[in-house]
């Protein structure tokens, strides 16, 4: 069976695993905005399908066309996915993530 791309929009708080502050969602959350961690819960944007639910930690940061874009590596499994920065994530997580980061021209 072919999995859907399909982005799913889920309202959904939660509290982070790694640094305890409770999250608010708005329907495209998908990472603690204070330390950047994530959880491993979706094969495709907002499915809630991936069986593994470990913890994603941030391991880096790609800029691209003066975007930031998150790299995590899954702690369970060591899948590793990506997301779009948002305004209200720390910028001084994202800055301590640029020592393993690189850069792109668009």
């Amino acid at each position: 069976m072919k999995s859907e791309r399909r982005f799913q929009k889920r309202v959904e708080d939660f509290i982070c695993d790694n640094c305890k502050k409770k999250v608010e969602g708005d329907g495209y959350t998908d990472h603690c905005p204070r330390c950047l961690w994530s959880k491993h819960l979706d094969i495709s944007p907002g499915d809630r399908r991936e069986s593994c639910e470990g913890d994603m930690k941030p391991i880096m940061v790609k800029v691209t066309g003066g975007k930031n874009i998150i790299y995590y590596r899954c702690l369970s499994c060591g899948v590793i996915r990506k997301v779009k920065a948002v305004e209200g994530d720390s910028i001084d997580e994202i800055i301590k993530l640029t020592k393993n980061s690189f850069y792109e021209k668009r």
